[in-house]
């Protein structure tokens, strides 16, 4: 695979600086090669620049003069995430419908629909046009996928789960399992049907083995355009915004509410029922146990805000010794009580 770099930067929209030359791959400064495009987003990186011998760098215009050839822009990491598409290649090379796939009489596949060996797709389900099922996916009945959705090996969608068009799951997704709602009933414990359902919004990527359990009743949702990592776990009636970025380990308790651009960072844990505004970022590790309003930047367990954080983080490493000069001082305090006390009786 190669390109022109004229063609790339007219196919980008930018300007390029200096002669045309082939590009056949993308590399970091350190690595790349005279036909490797790389690109400069951090200018802690710019020493590299001198030693690179990359073919072209995506660089902002600054910067633009230290490069022989360079495409312009004033988002380099950006633009060059957009480069990334001219060179990615699409998994997988199977096309059409595998007679080894298993597909009910009663489901519907739209036109363009790729069935790998060994999927299910069950009753009354129904696929949009140019999405992709690769092998071991399951589809239970009643399911709606969208137009151009990529579903990967053994992702599994439990019936009546919706997924919005050109949305991504990986491999080892569950979506739709039984939310975890029970009731002790003395020496048992007794299991709460889980008869809603999972709505999945449109341009959603859900990293591998990250799990979404149905309602008790009515929806858990995800909104348009949010990302979610590996190994998320999103609990029962959860609502969750558009434009969010979840990391990997985060943990959601049932019917907790999560705005919109919200970002929350790898291994937090949320507690059940809460209400998370809009714009809020929540630090990795962090523990929310109460509601936190719109654009907030909070830390630590139990989370608290940014600011309020640091300051605890600063001052933990010396409570030891904080604690020596105190008990220091209260020794003082009390010679100091007892020589009055000896000084008022003479």
């Amino acid at each position: 695979m190669e390109f022109t770099l004229k063609f790339i930067a007219d196919k980008m929209g930018l300007e390029l600086k200096g002669d045309d030359c082939i590009i056949t791959g993308l590399n970091t400064l350190e690595v790349a090669g005279p036909q490797d495009i790389s690109f400069l987003a951090n200018p802690k990186y710019i020493s590299s620049i001198e030693t690179t011998k990359a073919g072209a760098v995506v660089i902002s215009p600054e910067y633009a003069h230290l490069v022989k050839r360079a495409i312009i822009s004033s988002n380099p990491y950006f633009d060059f995430a957009k480069l990334l598409t001219f060179f990615s290649k699409p998994q997988g090379s199977f096309q059409g419908i595998s007679p080894q796939a298993y597909i009910h009489p009663e489901a519907e596949l739209a036109e363009d629909v790729t069935v790998y060996p060994f999927a299910y797709v069950g009753a009354k389900a129904k696929i949009g046009k140019g999405s992709c099922l690769f092998s071991g996916v399951y589809i239970g009945e009643d399911c709606k996928v969208g137009d151009n959705c990529i579903i990967y090996p053994n992702a599994v969608l439990m019936a009546s789960v919706e997924l919005g068009s050109d949305s991504i799951i990986q491999g080892g997704v569950v979506l739709g399992a039984d939310g975890f709602g029970f009731v002790p009933n003395g020496d048992n414990i007794f299991k709460i049907p889980q008869i809603g359902k999972v709505s999945i919004g449109k341009r959603v990527e859900i990293g591998a083995n990250a799990t979404i359990d149905r309602a008790a009743l009515d929806y858990t949702t995800v909104g348009d355009d949010t990302k979610i990592d590996n190994l998320v776990q999103i609990g029962h009636n959860c609502k969750i915004g558009n434009a969010c970025l979840i990391v990997a380990l985060v943990g959601i308790s049932g019917s907790t509410k999560v705005g919109n651009r919200v970002t929350l960072a790898g291994q937090a844990g949320l507690s059940g029922h809460l209400s998370i505004g809009d714009d809020v970022t929540v630090g990795p590790q962090s523990g929310v146990a109460k509601d936190i309003p719109s654009n907030s930047v909070v830390g630590g367990s139990p989370a608290m805000d940014k600011r309020d954080f640091l300051r605890n983080a600063i001052i933990a490493p010396k409570l030891p010794e904080m604690y020596n000069k105190i008990k220091g001082l209260e020794k003082e305090v009390a010679e100091l009580k007892a020589l009055v006390q000896t000084l008022a009786n003479k």
